[in-house]
């Protein structure tokens, strides 16, 4: 799973669009509007995972480079 392929943007986003991208995805998958939808709601949290990296400075690079490993620790040796 790429974060950026999650919000549909490219590499080279800048804030504004990751914001906008993930504003409007997050509208169509908000759990409020898909009651008893699970795909919907574990979809949303996916978004927002990839929102609150990609919207970080410091994590995007840390992403960008080691990918979802290097935020957990892994790959910065």
């Amino acid at each position: 799973m790429c974060y950026y392929e999650v919000l549909e943007v490219s590499k080279e986003s800048s804030g504004s669009e990751l914001k906008k991208a993930y504003r409007k995805l997050a509208m169509k998958y908000h759990p409020d509007r898909n009651p008893g939808d699970s795909k919907a709601e574990e979809r949303f949290k996916i978004i927002n995972e990839a929102y609150q990296v990609l919207s970080d400075d410091e994590k995007r690079q840390i992403y960008d480079r080691y990918g979802k490993e290097g935020l957990e620790g892994h790959g910065q040796g």
